[in-house]
């Protein structure tokens, strides 16, 4: 993503991915399956919890705007993909593509 930074400000054990000072992914690197927490536009995030048994209310983030999704392979890697494109573009305020 551009301008997209890694950080560890939460311990060596959880990446946090930030552009500016926003954070849009955290991932738990040493959780088996890893965990990935992504901002979440908050109608969104409802269908996606109601949709998929791995996708949760964000671990000890906004519950209201962040999902925490476990990466079991439920979700197709090109959703998953896409959800981290919707949490940059939440937090830089762009329509813009990204990268992926």
């Amino acid at each position: 993503m551009p301008n997209a930074r890694l950080e560890y400000p939460f311990g060596e054990k959880v990446a946090v991915y930030k552009t500016g000072e926003h954070m849009f992914a955290l991932i738990a690197e040493e959780k088996e399956p890893i965990t990935l927490s992504l901002k979440c536009d908050p109608q969104l995030a409802i269908i996606l919890r109601e949709k998929y048994e791995t996708v949760m209310a964000g671990y000890h983030l906004n519950k209201k705007h962040w999902n925490t999704i476990v990466m079991s392979g439920q979700l197709p890697w090109e959703e998953v993909q896409g959800l981290i494109q919707h949490s940059y573009q939440l937090v830089t305020g762009t329509d813009e593509p990204s990268l992926l």
